[in-house]
């Protein structure tokens, strides 16, 4: 069965509160372990029932399809999934409260209960109401950026059409783009601001509700974070200023030494090389082609996945009119089926993200047969060592994508991961900020904003752009609306990725085989976990992003010499 014929059927959830509630009883009540277990199947085919069908709606809007019917199921949907999160909290308690625990636990693994302990900190019904006008927030604000337009060169662009040219070897059209883009943010920074700080207040309402004293200890409960705390996260922080903030700026003065300018501006970081940086060469059919190609090649088991997602056409990534920007995984339980979603823009931009999708998607193809929806998926800081990792892994098949321009390419991605593991820290430290200081007005912000500019990227030059010098710039970022604390995620995974890619030089059957290990445990354990499972060093303890920065420097100064000749 394609994609297009998947069946959408709304997901009632008046009638899942009543199977719910029944099934709870019914669970309390069992005699046997066995009986149990039989419930919890009847209460996770619901809940798959609930994710697919909501996916689906997600993806077809997006998409283009039938926009206006799926908007509105989407409206529903924002209502209704507080609600199953209540229920599955339900759930949860009476799992914690069974007389079998022990056996469950010995059947699920200690995965669960930890997970099951992370949302009883973060829901209850007194704080359903305040979840669905945060979903409804999240859509609002999704629907507001995709209405943004502006004209530039004679086209009318969304805020990320300018991709192109902000990537164009001409520094006058990518200053020019940089200012108009940034024009965009300025016609609508009050209407952000404003819809900001609805998100901002309603987060630390609902964590007074819960007993915190503000929204970080919940956002980290929300994000599933097992095993490491704030304060950890803090000194991960640290050590990326300590050893990658530096490295960045010494890359970025060779930048500038190499593209022939006295110093680096905003508008020319996104540029490695005078020539232009690397191009995909190839319509998006020769694109598609050749990643089959790739993955055909990259693993049996990449093989099978990706004839999988072709046979299904569960990908889009054409451009075209009605479509919505962005790049994303989702999974259809109901189908084990991914669904790969991307822009193509003929950028470096469009490999990248396409491979860092198509690795989320590999690891839910690889888990679609776990018992638990828990374990199909895993946690964001998990999960996007899974699709930062494969941009990695594939980077041996960058001469098919991107022919002579295959060292460029590679050079551009590394020196692109090191400046946004520094960014993601300010991003990081700034949402830190936000939630522990609500009341903030929005020039604090701003100002705070551009203080960790400073800090993580010293080498900032906004020129004459006030908007962005004042500390604007973090409009830009979606995450800070509506995925709080998410971001750091990244981070974690973008150092486990730099292992993957310092194992895979040493040895690359072994590190497919770690990257395989971590994959196919999906949610099954946590972070800290994961990471001693694929034999990657631990971000948080001392040394460890030290001694990958350092052997990522000798590597770019090598490949910078060898290009330059």
């Amino acid at each position: 069965m394609k994609f297009k014929d998947f069946e959408y059927k709304r997901a009632d959830i008046k009638d899942i509160k009543r199977n719910f509630q029944v099934l709870i009883k019914k669970f309390n009540e069992a005699d046997s372990f066995e009986e149990q277990c039989s419930v919890i199947d009847e209460i996770n085919i619901i809940r798959d029932d609930f994710t697919s069908m909501n996916s689906l709606s997600f993806i077809r809007k997006s998409l283009g399809v039938n926009k206006e019917f799926y908007s509105k199921e989407l409206d529903y949907y924002d209502e209704a999934e507080p609600i199953l999160d209540g229920l599955v909290c339900d759930y949860y308690k009476a799992l914690d409260n069974s007389k079998f625990k022990d056996l469950h636990r010995e059947k699920y693994g200690d995965q669960l209960f930890n997970l099951a302990e992370m949302k009883m900190k973060c829901i209850s019904d007194n704080i359903i109401e305040e979840l669905q006008q945060e979903k409804k927030l999240v859509t609002e604000y999704v629907n507001r950026g995709q209405s943004f337009k502006i004209e530039f060169e004679g086209e009318e662009l969304g805020r990320w059409d300018f991709d192109p040219y902000i990537d164009s070897q001409d520094r006058n059209i990518r200053k020019r783009a940089f200012e108009v883009q940034t024009e965009l943010y300025k016609e609508h920074e009050k209407e952000m601001q404003e819809i900001f700080d609805r998100f901002v207040k309603l987060r630390h309402k609902m964590a007074l509700k819960m007993g915190y004293e503000n929204f970080v200890d919940m956002g980290y409960a929300r994000m599933n974070r097992i095993g490491y705390d704030k304060d950890m996260v803090a000194k991960f922080r640290k050590q990326v200023l300590e050893y990658v903030v530096p490295l960045n700026k010494e890359l970025i003065r060779r930048q500038a030494e190499r593209l022939g300018i006295e110093t680096v501006k905003y508008y020319d970081e996104a540029v490695q090389f005078l020539d232009g940086n690397a191009e995909l060469k190839g319509d998006i059919n020769l694109i598609i082609e050749k990643t089959l190609k790739m993955y055909k090649e990259l693993s049996p088991e990449t093989s099978e996945f990706f004839k999988y997602i072709v046979e299904k056409d569960l990908f889009d990534v054409e451009n075209r009119e009605g479509k919505e920007e962005g790049g994303f995984c989702e999974y259809i339980p109901k189908y084990k089926a991914p669904f790969i979603y991307s822009v193509y823009r003929g950028t470096i931009d469009d490999f990248n993200v396409f491979t860092h999708e198509a690795g989320h998607a590999f690891q839910k193809y690889l888990c679609a047969n776990y018992e638990i929806p828990e374990y199909c998926s895993s946690s964001e800081d998990i999960s996007e060592i899974h699709s930062m990792s494969m941009e990695f892994l594939t980077e041996p098949w960058g001469e098919d994508f991107f022919g002579e321009d295959a060292e460029k390419y590679k050079f551009s991605h590394m020196c692109n991961a090191l400046s946004l593991l520094t960014y993601i820290c300010v991003v990081d430290e700034f949402q830190h900020f936000i939630y522990e200081k609500p009341e903030a007005t929005y020039e604090e912000r701003n100002s705070f904003w551009r203080e960790l500019e400073k800090k993580y990227l010293p080498y900032r030059d906004y020129e004459e752009n006030t908007f962005l010098d004042k500390g604007a710039y973090w409009l830009r970022q979606s995450h800070i609306f509506w995925g709080p604390f998410y971001y750091i995620d990244y981070g974690l995974a973008q150092v486990a990725a730099f292992n993957f890619w310092y194992k895979a030089k040493e040895n690359r059957e072994e590190a497919w085989k770690d990257y395989m290990k971590v994959c196919k445990s999906g949610g099954s354990k946590s972070f800290v976990e994961v990471v001693k499972l694929g034999n990657l060093k631990n971000p948080f303890e001392e040394g460890s992003i030290e001694k990958i920065a350092q052997s990522i420097r000798e590597w770019v100064l090598g490949v910078e010499e060898e290009l330059a000749k």
